[in-house]
């Protein structure tokens, strides 16, 4: 029995909506977690992201244990109080960053030695202590297990080596998490792009019992059509009455898709780290500010988006700020972008309640391609 009811409200194809029942309140699925990876989306307020729509946040074990410290967060009321944010919030146990720093840090069958990226101190993460950290000392709603990354590509020897180990690592998160009842803790399903080793994978993970079950180790280079290739044959091995979660994608048309193949859950730095760099979002996909061309352009970025960054500024104003440097530039755009995805998400399961997501994706794609024609 999961600590969270999971509530499916509607089925179209494989795209289904509901809802995920926290303790700290609802996540309306399919669902969008901005990232706020040091305990803050960046550039927003969390008033700001709240009113944006999004019902659940992202942060990151690794990044906090180094600044300012679990144990310090812990003493300070703990990560919902100490980044005034009062809803629910997902850790990523640092297993990303096992993949992505690879050359600070040392793997073994008991965890990982990190060399601290900032000074240089050494660090160990165990599975054990990946859950302390994240369920007791930052005390968040859902905690991921510790997993390690497959880099793409690899051998099969290689990819099978790292699922099973995340599969070990995953059964002493279990262990460490025990039984709670206003926490859950989610599995992640690996293998690279093999069909059998994903489904391994998935199975050994069902058969351990998840509250959630996670699509790890995709959007690192595979691309779109791969990604997809991989979802179809991993997402119907994950049970339907708990949620499916795809780490760390991505962009618009991949949320689409993704949506498409079953999956309720994403995060993405990509809103706020392309606000910080002169872009916004839309179903065209990325607009460039930094371009002459809207110099003088008097419209908004998207008027029907009930957010001020999105309605109320215009696209010349905006450029002006991308151009002179302005801190207000990325605090405006990586608004727009969140409210952006937030939007799409809600979008999505308006047409999965109405029975009409296949010729929302449809449509959804056409755009896409116009935009891609236009850019290239």
């Amino acid at each position: 029995m999961s600590a969270f009811p999971f509530e499916i409200h509607a089925v179209d194809g494989a795209a289904r909506t509901g809802t995920l029942k926290t303790a700290r309140g609802d996540i309306r699925t399919p669902a969008f977690m901005p990232v706020g990876t040091a305990a803050t989306v960046k550039a927003l307020y969390p008033e700001q992201v709240r009113q944006a729509g999004a019902d659940i946040l992202l942060g990151n074990t690794y990044h906090l244990m180094l600044r300012p410290g679990a144990e310090r967060i812990k003493r300070l009321g703990g990560l919902h109080e100490f980044m005034r944010w009062d809803g629910p919030i997902l850790t990523d146990s640092g297993g990303f960053q096992v993949w992505s720093l690879a050359g600070l840090r040392k793997l073994t069958e008991e965890g990982v030695e990190f060399q601290s990226h900032i000074d240089g101190s050494k660090h160990q993460l165990t599975p054990e202590r990946a859950i302390e950290i994240q369920a007791d000392l930052l005390g968040a709603d859902i905690s991921m297990q510790l997993d390690e990354c497959t880099n793409f590509p690899c051998t099969e020897d290689e990819a099978r080596a790292s699922m099973e180990m995340s599969l070990r690592w995953g059964q002493r998160c279990k262990t460490a998490f025990g039984e709670r009842s206003d926490q859950a803790l989610f599995g992640i399903v690996q293998g690279s792009v093999l069909e059998n080793l994903r489904k391994a994978s998935a199975q050994g993970l069902v058969d351990a019992g998840y509250d959630g079950y996670a699509i790890g180790g995709l959007a690192v280079g595979e691309g779109l059509e791969t990604m997809c290739n991989v979802l179809d044959f991993t997402i119907p091995e994950l049970p339907d009455d708990r949620p499916h979660y795809l780490m760390g994608v991505g962009k618009p048309i991949d949320l689409v898709e993704a949506v498409a193949r079953g999956v309720d859950m994403f995060d993405c730095v990509m809103p706020t780290r392309s606000g910080r760099h002169g872009q916004a979002w839309s179903d065209f996909g990325p607009v460039n500010l930094k371009r002459a061309e809207f110099a003088e352009d008097a419209e908004p970025l998207a008027p029907e988006i009930d957010c001020p960054a999105s309605r109320d500024y215009s696209k010349a104003y905006l450029h002006h700020l991308v151009r002179a440097g302005e801190y207000l530039a990325a605090m405006l755009l990586s608004w727009h972008n969140v409210a952006y995805y937030e939007d799409l998400m809600a979008r999505m399961r308006a047409a999965i309640s109405a029975g009409e997501f296949d010729t929302f994706a449809a449509d959804f794609r056409s755009r896409w391609a116009d935009g891609q024609a236009k850019r290239n």
